[in-house]
């Protein structure tokens, strides 16, 4: 795969193997079968660092541990401070550290499976590491995808980011409680992803209010 970039008026390729993108999807395919064999449901989250990912799967699992068990992959390059608060609420996490890269693979989730062992779970959630870009191009497995992205990333965060919601299912538009004072509107950033994904569902809220999470437990049919 070939993509095309512009820098002062020249044009650069960069190559990303095809065999191995292939690769990945096939090994997504397996986890996906495995964890449909097991019974457990699989739900992806991305977004940049500081969107509000692990606040997001902190406040699920809140509200769901009485309803399921529930585990959590959590993506980072090096850090272990995402598990350690995820698992401070009660979910059984497993970290995977990329060791520089800037997102998780399928075959990085099939080595935590083993880990986590599903057949004792009822609901996993794997956090991408913090990127909207190359995430989009290494499924996992999952059965859905939330993006997270924040006001406070401006107002053209998904313009320029648009490959990540090609796949997603539910865009999760975060702090809005902040939204004038960025200047940034929320419903703009609603229309330009809808642009871009037509059947996205789309929940804005403020995580640090408490708003929007029951939205999204409705829109994921987790109620």
């Amino acid at each position: 795969m070939v993509r095309k970039i512009e820098f002062s008026g020249e044009i650069y390729d960069i190559e990303l193997s095809e065999e191995l993108l292939e690769e990945n999807r096939k090994i997504a395919e397996e986890n996906k079968k495995k964890f449909q064999e097991y019974g457990v449901r699989v739900i992806e989250v991305r977004g940049s660092i500081g969107s509000g990912k692990t606040s997001l799967i902190e406040s699920l699992v809140e509200v769901l541990s009485d309803k399921y068990e529930i585990g959590v992959m959590a993506g980072d390059v090096t850090t272990t401070i995402d598990a350690e608060r995820l698992e401070k609420k009660g979910a059984k996490v497993v970290q995977i550290n990329t060791g520089g890269e800037c997102h998780l693979d399928a075959n990085l989730v099939r080595k935590a499976i083993n880990v986590l062992d599903p057949r004792k779970l009822d609901l996993i959630f794997i956090e991408n590491v913090g990127n909207l870009i190359c995430p989009a191009d290494f499924p996992l497995g999952s059965q859905q995808i939330i993006v997270v992205v924040s006001v406070t990333e401006g107002p053209y965060t998904i313009v320029k980011h648009p490959m990540i919601l090609e796949d997603a299912d539910l865009l999760f538009i975060n702090k809005i409680d902040l939204a004038e004072a960025m200047d940034v509107d929320p419903s703009s950033i609603e229309r330009d992803a809808l642009r871009i994904n037509p059947k996205l569902k789309v929940v804005k809220g403020s995580l640090k209010e408490g708003m929007g999470v029951q939205e999204v437990l409705k829109s994921l049919n987790l109620t």
